[in-house]
């Protein structure tokens, strides 16, 4: 097992460090080689590198919560159909899930593959706090590393091993918002892109434990985590925050709030285009008012002229 930790993690430990110096060389020459908030930002630039790499998986763990939420009808009818046989509901299930390429592990591929990430940078920063170089760290990066601060609190060190007060309200302050962001993008996950047959269903259940769970692990783990690495995670959160919005926005599942909502804005554009929604253009054509035309005569016989106009006077 341990062989198999150093497989997997010595390669991390490179490719993460090569990315944070990539960033702090940057950093480095606008704010100075030692400078804490040098750091920190070449740390928030690793986050948007490391989800810009993850936005194909994004994209697939979207589209299997879309597909997940959009089968639950059927699944809840194959429950009622094979209740009392667990062993044929799981075949029928999994049936239904092939059919529909569907995979109900998808959503979590985002999260497990920031996971090693996530355990990777911890023990970069934690031997940094250390002054032990890992990766392509060496002692001049780490001494750099260890001593940043940002706010008079050292980006190194955590709630329980800190020198100064301004570490434990800097900390305080991660934590909160590491453990609120990560409530709100399930939340908004939740609120406007499930729909109403889904809200009851075995997924629904498994988004509502995710809801609660997640919050409480990272504000629990928050205790240990460097002041850098929460930074790295509050990042990671608000860039998931983002995109998940704008995908919400602009491509929601059927019969969603989000979608009731998009189909509001599209009406509201399309009325305000001059044209009706579904897309028969709507064409209002001004006449001008012109004065009435006189409508001329009807042509007589010279007969009936005479007749009309009486006998001749004598």
């Amino acid at each position: 097992m341990g062989d198999l930790i150093v497989a997997i993690g010595t390669p991390l430990y490179y490719a993460i460090s090569a990315i944070l110096l990539a960033w702090h060389w940057l950093f480095g020459h606008l704010l100075g080689s030692n400078s804490g908030w040098g750091w920190a930002l070449s740390i928030v630039g690793l986050t948007v590198t490391i989800r810009a790499l993850l936005i194909p998986l994004f994209v697939k763990q979207i589209n299997s919560s879309r597909n997940m939420q959009l089968i639950q009808p059927k699944v809840k009818e194959l429950q009622k159909k094979y209740g009392h046989d667990r062993e044929r509901l799981a075949q029928e299930t999994m049936k239904l899930y092939k059919d529909t390429g569907t995979n109900p592990f998808a959503s979590c591929l985002p999260l497990l593959i920031q996971m090693p990430i996530f355990l990777a940078l911890f023990h970069l920063l934690s031997n940094a706090a250390k002054n032990k170089p890992k990766g392509f760290l060496d002692e001049g990066d780490v001494s750099s590393l260890k001593d940043g601060s940002i706010f008079g609190a050292r980006i190194s060190e955590t709630l329980t091993n800190h020198e100064t007060t301004n570490v434990v309200v800097l900390a305080i302050i991660l934590v909160i918002a590491m453990t609120a962001t990560t409530f709100i993008t399930q939340r908004q996950l939740m609120s406007k892109n499930m729909p109403a047959d889904a809200m009851s269903g075995p997924y629904a259940q498994q988004q509502k434990i995710l809801l609660y769970v997640l919050p409480v692990v990272f504000a629990v783990g928050g205790i240990a985590f460097p002041i850098a690495l929460m930074i790295y995670w509050t990042t990671s959160n608000l860039w998931t925050m983002a995109q998940q919005f704008y995908v919400i926005r602009n491509n929601p599942a059927p019969g969603t709030p989000a979608a009731k909502a998009k189909e509001q804005r599209d009406r509201a554009k399309a009325e305000a285009k001059g044209q009706i929604y579904g897309g028969v253009v709507e064409t209002t054509v001004v006449e001008e008012q012109r004065p009435a035309t006189r409508q001329q005569p009807k042509r007589q016989s010279k007969a009936a002229r005479q007749k009309k106009q009486g006998p001749p006077k004598p």
